[in-house]
C-alpha cells in the first residue's frame, strides 16, 4: 500500500495511475507552502467532489493538533491541486459552520473513520473545500 513520500511520488509519475485510488476510496495531492521554510510540501488526501470543488478533511487520525498542510494553507490559502493527470492551482478555504455537515457527510461516506477521529479530540475537524482558481 502506498504511503508518505512514495505515494506522492508514484502518483505524480503515473498521473494517478497508481495512488489515485487507495484503500476503497480517492486520493489527490495537494501542495502547500511552507509557513515556515517558504517550500513546497505535496500531500495525499483522501477527496471528494462537491460540485465544482473538492472536499478533504484536515483530520490527523484525531490528532489533538491540525495536520502541518492545513496550518500552511491558513497561512497561505493558494494552493496547487492534483486529481489524476489534471494539475491546478486552487484556493483552499475553511467550510463555514453552515455548510460543514453537509459537506462532512461527503466525506465520512467515503471515510467512516472521520466519525471516529473525531470523536477522539476536542478540536473540531475541519473539512476544507479546494476551489480551482479562474
Amino acid at each position: 500500500m502506498l504511503y508518505g513520500e512514495e505515494h506522492v511520488r508514484r502518483y505524480q509519475e503515473t498521473d494517478g495511475a497508481e495512488g489515485h485510488d487507495w484503500n476503497n476510496t480517492t486520493v489527490l495531492l495537494l501542495t502547500t507552502k511552507g509557513r515556515k521554510s517558504g517550500r513546497p510540501f505535496t500531500t495525499p488526501l483522501i477527496y471528494q467532489p462537491f460540485g465544482d470543488a473538492y472536499l478533504v478533511v484536515a483530520s490527523k487520525g484525531g490528532d489533538a493538533d491540525h495536520p502541518g498542510w492545513y496550518k500552511n494553507l491558513q497561512a497561505s490559502p493558494d494552493v496547487e491541486v492534483q486529481v489524476k493527470g489534471d494539475r491546478f492551482k486552487a484556493r483552499a478555504r475553511t467550510a463555514a459552520p453552515g455548510e460543514k455537515p453537509e459537506m462532512w457527510k461527503v466525506m465520512a461516506r467515503t471515510w467512516p473513520d472521520y466519525d471516529e477521529y473525531q470523536k477522539k479530540t476536542d478540536r473540531e475537524i475541519p473539512v476544507v473545500v479546494l476551489e480551482r482558481a479562474a
